[in-house]
């Protein structure tokens, strides 16, 4: 009978298997930060019902939606989507695009506030984001570089500071782009005042829209 490969644990590892609390407290935490986006969702969504945003009615019209999950990168995540209009193909007669602002917590992080654009949307919305390039370099937003849509990350080759292009740069880059990804982070640290600070990131984005 050949030797068969040890799967051994770490004294650290061991130590965590043996400790129930430390599992506990990691739901209690994604608890929490379920309903705090689900206070962030309440938010926005009185915000556009009250306030006529200047958004495509099939955008808006769609409820918002908090999905959740275990392994983005290895970590735990929660992501609210609204507007979450992701028309990837035509087959409603439509032009096919995606339009979503999206509020994402990420274990071991921060949270992210993205605005997602691409095909008729990003066609449409190109010329306002060029013109919120101040606005977005104060705000120390970024910009997606990578050709590939679907990542959140920040890691090298995904997303650069809109501050550091000039601002005719930052013209051509969303000129030449198929889709358009904006993207801010919010600090764990600030928790205590994460609804009301990420409602005002959404609120933001509406507004340099409109």
């Amino acid at each position: 009978m050949s030797d068969q490969t040890k799967i051994q644990l770490s004294p650290f590892e061991m130590n965590l298997l043996n400790n129930s609390e430390w599992i506990l407290t990691k739901n209690l935490i994604v608890k929490k930060a379920q309903r705090l986006l689900e206070e962030v969702q309440e938010n926005i969504w009185q915000h556009v019902k009250k306030n006529c945003v200047d958004l495509p009615l099939e955008v808006i019209s769609i409820s918002p939606k908090i999905s959740k999950g275990e392994n983005y990168n290895g970590l735990p995540w929660l992501m609210l989507d609204y507007p979450r209009y992701f028309q990837k193909e035509n087959q409603t007669g439509r032009e096919a695009g995606v339009f979503a602002i999206r509020t994402m917590f990420w274990w071991g992080h921060f949270f992210i506030t993205t605005l997602h654009l691409s095909g008729q949307y990003k066609e449409k919305y190109s010329s306002a984001i060029v013109r919120s390039y101040d606005a977005l370099s104060k705000n120390e937003f970024y910009t997606c570089i990578n050709n590939e849509q679907w990542h959140h990350h920040f890691e090298e080759g995904n997303y650069l500071p809109v501050k550091d292009f000039a601002a005719d740069d930052f013209a051509d880059h969303i000129d030449k782009r198929s889709f358009v990804k904006l993207s801010c982070q919010l600090p764990f640290a600030k928790w205590n005042d994460a609804p009301g600070l990420l409602s005002e990131s959404f609120i933001r984005i509406t507004k340099w829209l409109g």
